[in-house]
């Protein structure tokens, strides 16, 4: 039996392993192998690695995992539910391959799935996001400052976003690509500040090798800009404990405490998957490893417990 199952490897599975390896936890890491910024060139506010690719980041804490014997790292799974038991917790994984089928049966889990994204319907999006179009704000918008900039969305944040977004450029569009999700309150509000609101449905993106220049209406105006964010669409990746039934928040995110302990005993989670805030890598990171701690805290209080509790275990 596995002491830790940890779902996920981005930022906030591989810092939890690497601390619960080094608290001599034994883990399994299930990884799909699809991160959500893998569109990304560069990654920016992780300290020491500002800029660096995600996928380098990942390669390189693979790297420091290494050597910790404890750790064992299921790359390219997909985990299709996890089950309670009376020990702790049965996780079923699946491979992309006939054969790779398996249980794992664990005392505790920690989800750190992140959320699965879904951008604007717009035919060429793919083709500039990632490189001169981006989703989070605090991570790409000084490479943008100062620049003639797009924001699109249809969710109902979108003005409250364009006001954070109005710090780092004073030419800022708004496309709500004819969602009514803008009051007339709030347009009063972002022209007054300077941002300019266009309901007009999107046609599409214009530009070229990953550098966007235009935003095409459908009634063919072109609106010229050196770059932009949209606002997704946001799925937490997490319907395999859907029978389980974890307390979750209005908006889907699962509701944990300060060590990342769910209202399920036993079942833990860090990072984008939880009650949201900056999506940022280093804060993901942080996340798992105050996760790691809490866990580490619960299995020994547990295994002191089992033996008769703390004062015969100091005596």
């Amino acid at each position: 039996m596995s002491e830790v199952v940890v779902i996920g490897g981005g930022p906030a599975g591989l810092s939890a392993t690497l601390n619960l390896a080094r608290a001599l936890v034994d883990v399994v890491l299930v990884d799909a192998s699809r991160p959500r910024n893998a569109a990304t060139l560069r990654s920016h506010g992780f300290l020491t690695r500002d800029g660096i690719r995600p996928t380098e980041l990942r390669s390189l804490a693979k790297e420091e995992l290494a050597p910790y014997e404890n750790v064992e790292f299921l790359e390219r799974r997909t985990v299709t539910s996890v089950r309670r038991t009376p020990d702790g917790f049965a996780v079923d994984v699946a491979g992309r391959a006939p054969g790779q089928e398996q249980s794992i049966a664990t005392r505790a889990v920690l989800l750190t799935t992140g959320l699965t994204e879904s951008l604007p319907a717009l035919p060429s999006i793919r083709a500039y996001y990632g490189m001169s179009v981006f989703s989070c704000v605090a991570c790409d918008a000084w490479d943008l400052r100062g620049k003639p900039l797009a924001l699109i969305g249809e969710t109902d944040d979108l003005a409250r976003r364009a006001v954070h977004l109005s710090r780092w450029t004073d030419d800022l569009t708004v496309f709500t690509n004819a969602s009514p999700v803008v009051s007339d309150e709030e347009e009063a509000a972002l022209a007054a500040a300077g941002i300019r609101v266009e309901r007009t449905r999107i046609a599409d993106l214009e530009g070229e090798r990953g550098a966007v220049r235009s935003v095409l209406l459908q009634d063919g105006r072109s609106v010229p800009i050196e770059g932009g964010f949209v606002r997704p669409g946001w799925t937490v990746a997490t319907a395999f404990i859907d029978d389980i039934d974890p307390e979750r928040s209005g908006d889907g995110f699962l509701v944990v405490d300060e060590g990342g302990r769910t209202s399920i005993p036993g079942l833990y989670a860090a990072g984008d998957v939880t009650v949201p805030g900056p999506q940022q890598m280093i804060i993901a990171a942080g996340a798992g490893a105050r996760a790691a701690a809490a866990i580490v805290d619960d299995l020994q209080s547990s295994a002191v417990a089992a033996r008769g509790g703390l004062a015969d275990a100091r005596g």
